[in-house]
C-alpha cells in the first residue's frame, strides 16, 4: 500500500509463527556458519519501497504511522525468497518419451547417442521461435514462483545457434531472470566436432551473447567439451566481461574442479562424480559448488558429496537444474527435502545453500538471500508452525504466500 502523505509503499507482515533467516553479514557461508540460522518467534517483517526496513518480535513492534498494507502471518513461518541459481528454464517442447524410455532402462548416454538427449531439446527449441520462447520462461516463471523462487538463473544452450542463442538471453532477461550463455553445452548437428563448433560459438555468438548474459557456462563432460576446449571458450568469455561457470563432474571427473579454481570461476555444478581431491580443492578455494540432487535422483545416479563438502568447509549452494531431459522439477522445497534426507545437510544447512549462497553465485548475495534491514523484501511465508516444514512436508504445498520487492506477488 503506498502512503498517501510520503508517496513510499509499506507493507508489514505480523504475527509470524517464526521468522527465520541466514544469519551474519557475509556470504557464502560455509563450515560452521553455513548452519547459522537466526529464528525469531512471535515475529514481524516491515519493508519499505521494496526494500526491508525492520524485522523482530511483536512485543518490539512500534505502531506503524501512516498508510501500511497488512498481512496476517498467524500460523505462518517467514523465509528469504528462495533463489534458484541453476537451471534450464527455456526450451521449448518435452522430453517425456525420452523419460518413458530411461524408465524401461536407457541410459542418459545412450539416448544422448542415439540423438535423443540435448539434441532432441535444440530442435524443439529453435522451432519454437522467440514468441514461444519468451511463453516458456513466462509459464516455467509462474511454476516456480509458486514453489517460493522470487530470483532465478537460467542458461540458454538450447539453441546453439546464433539467432536462437540470443532469443533465448533475450526471454531469460524479460521474464525477470539472470541470464547465462551456455554455448558449450553440446555440439550441434551442423557441425563435426566441438573445436569447430566452438570457433563459430566464439566468434559469431558470444561477443553479442556478453550484451545479453551475466555469465557464460560450459558442459565439461565426456561426449560434450574437454578441459581444453572450455578453458578456451570460458577465457574468451572472461575477456568479454562475462562470470564464469560450469558445469562438471556429473558423470566423470575430467578436470572440472581444476579449471574452475584455475580460471577463478564464480561455481562449479553438478560434482557427482567428484572426489576426495576434487573437495580438497574446492575447500580451499574460492569457488562455490552447486549442488543438484533432483538431477542426481531423475537419473538414478550417485548423490554429490554434500556432507564431505560441507564438513570440509566447501561453499556450498543447492539448485534445481529445472530442464526437460534430467530435472523436470521447479521445487526448491523439494530440493531442501532431497538435501536433508539424500545429502545429509541439516534444514539450516539447506536453507543458507539456496538463500544467500545462491545468491553469492549470482552476484546478489547484497540484497538477496536474507531477511535483514536493506535486503530487498523477497518473502516465502511458509503454512506450517516451524519453518523447517520447508524441508519436512516431503512435496508438500507449504508456501502459501509469496512476496517479491515488497508486493504479494502470489498467494494460495
Amino acid at each position: 500500500m503506498t502512503d498517501a502523505a510520503t508517496g513510499r509503499r509499506r507493507l508489514l507482515i505480523r504475527d509470524l509463527e517464526q521468522l527465520a533467516t541466514p544469519a551474519g553479514t557475509g556470504a557464502p557461508r560455509h563450515g560452521e556458519a553455513l548452519g547459522d540460522v537466526q529464528v525469531i518467534d512471535d515475529a514481524y517483517v516491515l519493508s519499505v519501497d521494496g526494500r526491508i526496513e525492520a524485522i523482530g518480535r511483536m512485543r518490539d513492534l512500534a505502531a506503524p504511522k501512516g498508510d501500511v498494507e497488512e498481512l496476517d502471518g498467524t500460523g505462518l513461518c517467514a523465509i528469504p525468497g528462495l533463489v534458484d541459481c541453476h537451471m534450464h528454464a527455456c526450451f521449448g517442447g518435452d522430453r517425456v518419451e525420452e523419460f518413458s524410455l530411461r524408465a524401461g532402462g536407457a541410459s542418459y548416454e545412450e539416448l544422448h547417442a542415439a540423438g535423443g538427449g540435448i539434441l532432441s531439446t535444440v530442435r524443439s527449441t529453435r522451432a519454437a521461435g522467440e514468441e514461444g520462447l519468451h511463453a516458456a520462461v513466462d509459464l516455467h516463471r509462474g511454476w516456480m514462483l509458486r514453489q517460493g523462487t522470487t530470483t532465478f538463473e537460467s542458461k540458454s544452450g538450447y539453441g546453439l545457434d546464433r539467432d536462437t542463442e540470443l532469443a533465448s538471453l533475450r526471454a531469460i532477461r524479460d521474464a525477470g531472470g539472470v541470464p547465462t550463455y551456455l554455448g558449450a553445452h553440446a555440439v550441434p548437428p551442423e557441425f563435426d566436432d566441438a573445436d569447430g563448433y566452438l570457433d563459430f560459438a566464439i566468434a559469431e555468438v558470444l561477443p553479442e551473447a556478453a550484451q545479453l548474459a551475466e555469465a557464460a557456462d560450459v558442459f565439461l563432460e565426456r561426449g560434450a567439451f574437454d578441459a581444453d576446449q572450455a578453458r578456451r571458450y570460458l577465457t574468451a568469455a572472461r575477456e568479454l566481461g562475462l562470470e564464469l561457470r560450469l558445469h562438471a563432474d556429473q558423470f566423470t571427473e575430467a578436470g572440472g574442479v581444476e579449471l574452475a579454481d584455475e580460471l577463478g570461476a564464480r561455481s562449479v555444478d553438478h560434482l557427482e562424480a567428484t572426489g576426495e581431491n576434487g573437495i580438497r580443492r574446492l575447500a580451499d578455494g574460492q569457488v562455490t559448488a552447486v549442488l543438484l540432487p533432483a538431477s542426481a535422483l531423475f537419473l538414478d545416479r550417485p548423490m554429490p558429496p554434500a556432507r564431505a563438502l560441507a564438513d570440509a568447509g566447501a561453499a556450498v549452494a543447492l539448485a534445481t537444474d529445472f530442464n526437460p531431459g534430467s530435472a523436470f522439477s521447479e521445487s526448491l522445497p523439494l530440493i531442501a527435502a532431497l538435501a536433508c534426507t539424500q545429502l545429509h545437510l541439516s534444514p539450516e544447512e539447506a536453507l543458507t545453500a539456496m538463500t544467500v549462497n545462491a545468491a553469492h553465485v549470482l552476484g546478489r548475495a547484497d540484497r538477496k538471500g536474507r531477511l535483514a534491514p536493506g535486503f530487498d523484501a523477497d518473502i516465502v511465508l511458509v503454512e506450517a508452525p516451524d519453518w523447517r516444514y520447508l524441508a519436512y512436508h516431503l512435496a508438500g504445498d507449504v508456501v502459501s504466500t509469496v512476496v517479491q520487492g515488497g508486493e504479494p506477488v502470489y498467494r494460495r
